[in-house]
């Protein structure tokens, strides 16, 4: 078989599973907005009340589960190849950490409820502050993935203990807020947090759209250079957009784990490692896991809401250990 004809068979698998996570996630879109202690049609609701519950409800939880799942599954794609590390993922590397580290710095300092804004400007300032510490230790040679990995992962326990002294110091009101950021709920989404969106979208198109400088920067930083890219430039560049993209998913729904580094990482074992397929593919997919895992965590008990961090992350932690064992680390 020629070049030619296999670069065109991968090319239709890359369609084929696109079109496939795409009828997969309007299917469970539905689902997820008919499903609950209440059957809805979504597009003929019954009643005043249906009506309420669906708009009110389920269509804010399942934009915010879209989006974030989108935004954590991207920008773990990204980390991967930016860090040269297939276990980078905003949660492992302590990305989120950073950001809901500033979220409850700004919860127990500040008087007044904070915007949606404050917190997404807030979250992203952490989220980047972190990045920034990863990004440059990973570009010192004396710094091994592994070990970049184990930094991470303390740079996450390190904000997991200031958190922890939050709550000894927090009054009753405040604790109830810290544990809805460190747990992982959409359950408290409403349309006035969603204007995050008008944030996130566009930078998620932006960050789709740079597969093929990621497959240059995948040669090596001397290679794409002479191949005319600037590597500097597009670090940052990729540094500021997952700092946002993760900063926002924290702001709306506090820290939830895995679908960063799942996602893309098994997209990459199955399909290839063509970013400019993978990005988008990963946003698409990391949408739909999400979205599952919150329609999981609504009727999975009667009468109760498990926050969606607990059920994504019992998900992913077996295949992390899984992608531990079979992983090639230095």
């Amino acid at each position: 078989m020629s070049i030619n004809a296999l670069l065109a068979r991968q090319q239709s698998r890359w369609r084929f599973s696109f079109w496939l996570i795409v009828l997969l996630l309007i299917s469970v879109c539905f689902f997820s907005l008919s499903v609950g202690e209440l059957w809805i049609k979504p597009w003929a609701p019954a009643g005043g009340l249906e009506k309420q519950l669906l708009l009110q409800l389920r269509l804010p939880r399942l934009l915010a589960a879209l989006a974030i799942g989108a935004a954590l599954a991207s920008s773990g794609a990204v980390l991967q190849v930016l860090l040269g590390n297939p276990l980078a993922e905003p949660g492992v590397l302590g990305i989120s950490g950073g950001a809901s580290l500033a979220l409850v710095a700004v919860f127990f300092f500040v008087p007044f409820a904070p915007s949606p804004m404050l917190t997404m400007f807030t979250a992203m300032g952490g989220a980047l502050f972190f990045t920034m510490i990863l990004v440059g230790l990973s570009r010192r040679r004396s710094v091994s993935m592994t070990r970049l990995l184990l930094i991470g992962v303390a740079l996450g326990i390190l904000s997991s203990a200031v958190i922890t002294w939050a709550f000894y110091f927090s009054d009753e009101l405040s604790m109830r807020q810290l544990m809805y950021w460190l747990m992982g709920s959409l359950g408290g989404v409403n349309w006035q947090q969603l204007s995050l969106l008008f944030f996130i979208v566009p930078v998620l198109a932006v960050l789709c759209c740079q597969g093929k400088k990621l497959d240059i920067l995948m040669l090596g930083e001397l290679h794409a250079r002479q191949l005319g890219l600037n590597v500097t430039k597009l670090r940052w560049k990729l540094i500021l957009m997952v700092s946002l993209l993760v900063g926002s998913a924290v702001a709306l729904a506090g820290i939830i784990g895995f679908i960063g580094l799942v996602v893309p990482h098994l997209i990459r074992l199955m399909l290839g490692t063509e970013n400019r397929f993978l990005l988008p593919l990963s946003a698409l997919a990391g949408g739909l896991l999400l979205v599952c895992a919150d329609t999981l965590s609504r009727i999975l008990l009667p009468s109760a809401d498990l926050p969606v961090g607990v059920v994504t992350t019992s998900l992913g932690a077996p295949v992390f250990i899984w992608m531990l064992m079979r992983a090639k680390l230095d």
